[in-house]
């Protein structure tokens, strides 16, 4: 194995046929941030490395542990109690040694989001559910400085997808945030990601999602379709190829219903069936 050398071209041969040579260059120079390396966060990263993309920036203060062991990239018994983001670099390394990849072991935050965010081309949010502080901030900063800014939550057994584009609809002009609590943060998140909530109709024990206490059940099969489609709306953004649907467009397909929407929500969370919604759910 000591004898085996890298090669890039060699390494990444496979992807030509869905992408040109040409365009594999291009993703060889791109730079990617990611914070979170949790749920999907680690998902992300390995995926878009294997796309080929040749420069990161990842992001995270937590270590490995048991809870982790369903649904992470990276949770295993040698790696309990090491820092993520140590993890996942070399995972990403181990893939492809040439990597420019830079850690942010304390997170991402106010001290750092700005260098975070140099010399970025995409944004990929890996950020636990219920980081709304840190989320808000950095699609924010990207919103600010134009960079494309992709989520992806893994909601049961499926995923939902929102893209937020440079001149477009801003996060906080979907989600609208300002001014609520975190438990009212939380309920917009969700019902801004999925308004189909095709996970309701199989979710055997409500009693685990718990928005106060910060905590819900997730699924490795809802992680890795999260990575799925955003390495696919990454590259579309990278190589100006293929339709992106920016917000308000909400993309949400579930494999265990079978179910596939694209739901255009004129106003985000201020959309008149949005508020309806809310007040349903506030008041159950």
């Amino acid at each position: 194995m000591s004898d085996i050398r890298f090669d890039y071209e060699s390494a990444f041969s496979r992807n030509i046929g869905w992408i040109t040579r040409q365009e594999q260059d291009i993703l060889e120079s791109k730079r990617i941030a990611i914070a979170g390396l949790g749920g999907v966060g680690g998902s992300h990263l390995l995926t878009l490395t294997r796309l080929g993309v040749g420069a990161f920036h990842i992001a995270d203060l937590d270590v490995f542990e048991l809870a982790n062991f369903n649904r992470q990239a990276g949770a295993t018994i040698s790696h309990l109690n090491k820092p993520k983001v140590d993890v996942l670099a070399e995972m990403a390394l181990d893939i492809n040694p040439n990597l420019d990849i830079k850690r942010f072991p304390q997170g991402v935050n106010e001290d750092n989001l700005s260098e975070f965010l140099t010399a970025v081309d995409v944004y990929v949010d890996g950020l636990d559910f219920f980081a709304f502080k840190a989320r808000k901030a950095v699609f924010n900063a990207c919103y600010e400085r134009g960079i494309p800014a992709v989520t992806a939550a893994p909601v049961g057994m499926g995923t939902a997808l929102l893209c937020f584009m440079p001149g477009r609809m801003s996060f906080e002009d979907y989600f609208q945030w300002e001014g609520c609590s975190e438990t009212e943060q939380a309920l917009r998140f969700l019902l801004g990601l999925v308004p189909s909530r095709f996970h309701e109709r199989y979710l055997v024990d409500p009693s685990h999602i718990d928005l106060v206490g910060r905590k819900a059940p997730s699924t490795a099969m809802g992680c890795e379709l999260c990575a799925g489609v955003t390495a696919t709306e990454v590259l579309k953004i990278l190589l100006q190829r293929g339709r992106v649907y920016p917000a308000p467009y909400v993309q949400q397909f579930d494999a265990f219903t079978n179910r596939f929407k694209r739901t255009w929500l004129l106003g985000g969370n201020r959309n008149p069936i949005q508020k309806l919604k809310l007040f349903l759910i506030r008041n159950r």
